[in-house]
């Protein structure tokens, strides 16, 4: 199979610049750590020439460490043990991305792609054989077109990026996604995209209209060249089963120039248990231009133990309108003009991300460490298509007051709206009507408690062993972009077969999953693109 490369003269292949001379020379363990290694380099060095030391970072460049946990957002995988890629390549150009699939692929090295590294399991940056990471730091252009509605960004952007330079054009245009500034573009539309939008105009991958993408053969495709069923395929199947998709072509959806948020904080004694089971049966039916969130986690009160529920809501519009609208709706939760905040889309993205005191240019800090995760965190996630009956939530509350479950936290996000209407086959994400919310389960961790974390790895595991009864079966769903690698892995780096695929897929695809399995063999056949809980190949 040809790539699109020109043909390196056999000399190329034994001749190395001086550079690769010295790395090999100053670390011969990088050899003997893996026998293709200097040959992966010294296929890179033919391609790069000059500018190999701009991209390139192996074990012993002193910059290796912090380009590789730059972007480490769960320090679960920041270990001592943590296996570390043996090269990791920070591309500038879309030729260097070329000749890092050619040569990791001729010289049998794992390659991972990494946008963002909010990958819940470390799936961009770690795997358990010798491996390669492609980060796409670089690549983070965003060129925004008002008249038309629609922007260009790259996989590298994150999301506050993105939304820094809409706001800076626009008051009334916004973007579907999520309100974690940090997370990367790339991976964030691979898996679908949910935000405070969604009710309105479903996900991020409902409004990608084109994509630039680079296949295992270094062919350069947009929607067009690609076809619609690779195209289908890259919104929403999962990053890492496909190729290296470089930008994406979105729509940009109107907001007015002022909405409303609101959020009230009740505790079993004030009513919670109540409010939130009445939450079940009235926030799926709200108007699409409302987005409704409902968070739990213990707390203590004047000393005693209790539950904090907050229901939290963003609504497109002002506060005038908002009131008697829920009054109408949800009487009991006894909203009032003092809840409300009246302000613009983009800082609405602040209030929810729980980013205060802080100008609109936080959204531009990579670095950021959003309060809303520790440092070292699990996290898993559920669908509800019947409401959890009281007496299930006081099963729930006995959980949460346990000790291991101290830093844990339950999140309701109501469907309904725009979800309701787009057929489950138009994405892979299949998630839609008949879904009333999707529950997220957390625990979290700091550095210091290391040697909890097991105890609380645990816990989030018999909890979500307890929610059995009250979610989604056959399957029980699951939503790719939160990896969980509990639902089942392809524990063999190779060995991605249906049996021990599906386990998994079906969770995350349901039927859409026997359509991904076709695309994923008709345009990586080898199964070059892979990962843990990568999309396998039809034998």
């Amino acid at each position: 199979m040809s790539f699109f490369f020109p043909e390196m003269k056999a000399s190329q292949y034994f001749s190395m610049s001086l550079f690769l001379l010295i790395l090999l020379i100053s670390c011969p363990w990088l050899i003997s750590a893996n026998p293709h290694l200097n040959n992966f380099l010294g296929c890179l060095d033919s391609f790069y020439s000059n500018d190999i030391s701009k991209v390139i970072y192996t074990q012993n460049n002193a910059s290796y460490s912090s380009v590789l946990n730059a972007t480490i957002q769960n320090l679960r995988f920041s270990t001592p043990t943590t296996p570390k890629p043996l090269v990791i390549v920070t591309p500038l150009q879309t030729s260097h991305i070329q000749a890092t699939i050619r040569c990791s692929r001729t010289n049998g090295l794992n390659l991972r792609i990494r946008s963002g590294g909010h990958d819940f399991e470390g799936l961009s940056y770690v795997s358990q054989v010798p491996f390669v990471v492609l980060d796409l730091t670089n690549f983070r252009s965003v060129k925004i077109d008002v008249k038309n509605k629609v922007a260009w960004v790259q996989s590298g952007a994150i999301l506050g990026e993105f939304y820094s330079e809409i706001a800076k054009r626009s008051r009334t245009l916004a973007f579907p996604a999520g309100i974690c500034h940090t997370v990367g573009v790339g991976g964030y539309l691979s898996g679908g995209g949910y935000g405070l939008l969604l009710r309105k105009y479903g996900l991020a991958v409902d409004n990608v209209i084109d994509a630039v993408f680079i296949d295992v053969n270094g062919r350069i495709l947009k929607r067009k060249s690609m076809g619609e069923d690779l195209f289908w395929a890259i919104r929403g199947g999962g990053g890492g089963s496909f190729g290296v998709v470089l930008s994406w072509k979105v729509k940009l959806v109107s907001v007015p120039s002022t909405v409303t948020v609101f959020t009230i904080r009740k505790t079993l004694e004030e009513n919670a248990t109540n409010l939130v089971h009445q939450w079940q049966s009235v926030a799926h039916k709200l108007p699409g231009d409302i987005f409704s969130a409902v968070t739990m986690r213990k707390v203590n009160r004047n000393g005693e133990p209790t539950i904090l529920v907050a229901f939290s809501s963003l609504f497109l519009g002002e506060t005038n309108a908002l009131i008697p609208l829920m009054k109408a709706r949800f009487p009991e939760l006894g909203l009032k003009k003092e809840h409300c905040t009246e302000m613009s889309w983009i800082e609405s993205i602040l209030y929810f991300g729980q980013i205060q005191n802080k100008s609109i240019d936080v959204l531009l800090d990579r670095s950021y460490k959003s309060p809303l995760n520790a440092p070292s965190f699990k996290t898993k996630l559920d669908y509800v298509k019947n409401p959890i009956p009281k007496a299930g939530f006081e099963k729930i509350w006995s959980k949460l007051y346990e000790e291991d479950a101290e830093t844990a936290a339950m999140a309701f996000i109501a469907y309904g709206g725009k979800m309701a209407e787009i057929p489950e086959s138009a994405a892979p994400f299949p998630h839609r009507d008949g879904n009333l919310y999707h529950i997220a389960y957390t625990v979290g961790w700091d550095g210091e408690e290391n040697n909890k974390s097991r105890r609380y790895m645990n816990w989030i595991r018999k909890f979500y062993s307890f929610m059995t009864p009250f979610v989604s079966k056959s399957p029980r769903g699951a939503y790719v972009s939160y990896r969980d690698d509990d639902i089942g892995t392809n524990k063999k780096e190779g060995e991605t077969s249906y049996a021990k695929a599906s386990v998994w897929g079906r969770k995350y695809f349901k039927n859409n999953f026997d359509k991904l399995i076709y695309i994923k063999t008709k345009v990586d056949p080898h199964n070059f693109f892979k990962h843990e809980q990568s999309i396998p190949v039809s034998v």
